[in-house]
């Protein structure tokens, strides 16, 4: 059966990313709250604003049957909480209870999980987020995410300000009862800043470009469930995104692995706070602010490349350095998978061909149990196991429960200009239980190695690079050539803070708002 969901009780920023939807530019505030009847005037505020998942009209496409669909707004304009937040804008302690523990610990406190040591630890985080671990009425509590268009010279549209300005008054309303937390960055600015990489070929038209500050397009591979998209929509949305079958099919993960109050993929609903209103259409997500350090990176390519060259039998250090790049992520610079384009010949013959190949998406591992097309302990095969996991891998394969179980919806955009060194992404990892799809593939398949068969090795671009870090790439033994191991891997990615946050629905947010929680 088709799943119809009220997309009009939802968070807009759950079911869609706005970066793919024509909104490259936002921001992220922070707010505390010291007063809770002050805090709950200002949700109510807010949630009146709120973006919902209603379908924006469009002239490109006719209206899906039986949908109400939204005018795109300038801004989108959405709201979360930290544990400690619904502790201060008075949610029940029988419904806070209930929430689970990961949630309740907040991300700061669980950082040895995740891999928030070492170089990445919470001590170093920008100081907006390193009080998080401190006491309750000192951490983050509500989050505020705007989403905007941009002008025709690449700047975000005045309603960016307008919004944010906004929110400033709100706060200065509340007479000291909400206020905003300055702290990101080195400058210890009052807001996060965020912008997709502008593609500046044309100065007279700059255009947003789907990179990320490594040079690979990104945002691909979102996991598609139950009811994300129109019918009609679903069938070509789902193939290589969903959950493979041992039809060789794809279908839908189930609703329940990333909305609360539906059944997952145990056909279960996930145990959740009393009332039940208070969870449904609501989801959690790991905001994580993660510098990216370019300079490394290239540093280590450029060291390996002149020896892997060798090595591997390439033809040119151009040819060695872009299948460096593409061995460790699994994809080249264009977002072609390894498993569609095995060799750097093979992705030259594809490149300036029209359209885009459903097999960027549409591919699963069987014909690669080795890892010789594509590293097992690449990155994409880290966090999207496929059809890896399959009891019965590699003589029959179809995604295992264990993947299945482990998706995560990813949102967010880049920070930080080009040229300056300070950049990166800020990450929003939705997913309805942050302990089973989160931080399990951060603590087991990103930051160790054994279910890719590599014992401690993380993975080679966003794993925890300690003394002694590698990262094998296999070789073809019919080619007679040797394994390549790039050793010395330093830290490309580095935690500079976040916390794990709950989105709650229309519903729930006018519970919040007006104080009327029931958990009986």
């Amino acid at each position: 059966m088709t799943r119809t969901l009220d997309r009009a009780d939802i968070q807009g920023n759950i079911l869609s990313a706005y970066g793919k939807l024509g909104f490259p530019k936002g921001r992220s505030l922070v707010l505390t709250v010291s007063k809770a009847d002050a805090g709950r005037a200002f949700v109510r505020a807010v949630s009146a604003r709120v973006t919902t998942a209603l379908l924006w009209s469009s002239a490109r496409r006719p209206t899906p049957k039986g949908l109400t669909l939204q005018d795109r707004p300038k801004v989108a304009v959405n709201i979360a909480f930290t544990f400690s937040g619904l502790v201060a804008l008075g949610v029940p302690t029988r419904t806070l209870s209930q929430l689970p523990a990961e949630f309740i610990d907040g991300m700061a406190a669980r950082a040895a999980i995740v891999g928030d040591v070492g170089p990445n630890r919470p001590e170093t985080w920008d100081a907006v987020w390193r009080y998080s671990s401190g006491a309750l009425a000192e951490r983050a509590h509500i989050l505020i995410t705007l989403n905007v268009q941009m002008q025709s010279d690449g700047t975000p549209v005045p309603e960016l300000q307008a919004a944010t300005d906004w929110v400033l008054g709100l706060c200065a309303a509340s007479e000291g009862g909400v206020a905003l937390r300055a702290g990101h960055g080195v400058a210890n600015a009052p807001w996060q800043e965020m912008s997709a990489i502008m593609d500046r070929s044309d100065p007279s038209a700059p255009k947003p470009s789907p990179t990320e500050h490594f040079g690979f397009v990104d945002g691909l591979g979102d996991p598609v469930f139950e009811g994300q998209y129109p019918p009609e929509e679903e069938p070509a949305k789902v193939r290589g995104n969903g959950a493979y079958t041992p039809e060789a099919t794809w279908r839908p993960l189930a609703t329940g692995e990333f909305l609360l109050g539906y059944p997952d993929e145990a056909q279960e609903i996930a145990g959740a706070p009393v009332p039940n209103a208070f969870s449904r259409n609501g989801s959690y997500f790991a905001y994580r602010k993660l510098h990216q350090n370019v300079a490394a990176f290239e540093g280590a390519l450029a060291e390996h490349a002149q020896v892997f060259q060798q090595v591997a039998g390439l033809a040119d250090l151009d040819a060695a350095k872009a299948t460096l790049r593409a061995k460790m992520v699994g994809r080249w610079d264009d977002g072609t998978p390894l498993m569609a384009a095995p060799t750097y010949a093979a992705w030259q013959a594809r490149r300036g061909t029209a359209g885009r190949p459903n097999d960027i998406f549409d591919f699963t591992y069987v014909r690669d149990p080795e890892g010789v097309a594509c590293p097992a302990t690449s990155h994409i095969r880290r966090v999207n196991t496929r059809d890896s996991l399959d009891p019965l891998f590699p003589a029959k394969g179809s995604a295992s429960t264990l993947n299945n179980r482990r998706r995560i919806l990813r949102r967010g955009l880049p920070y930080g200009d080009p040229a300056a060194s300070e950049r990166g992404i800020i990450m929003m990892n939705y997913c309805a239980s942050l302990g089973r799809q989160f931080e399990f593939v951060q603590q087991q398949w990103l930051n160790y190695g054994l279910d890719s068969n590599s014992g401690n090795d993380t993975c080679p671009l966003v794993g925890l690079h300690g003394a002694g870090a590698k990262f094998v790439i296999p070789s073809d033994p019919a080619s007679g050539r040797p394994p390549y191991i790039m050793d010395r891997l330093p830290q490309f990615v580095e935690t500079r803070g976040g916390d794990y946050f709950f989105a709650p629905s229309l519903t729930a947010l006018r519970m919040i708002g007006d104080g009327v929680i029931d958990p009986t």
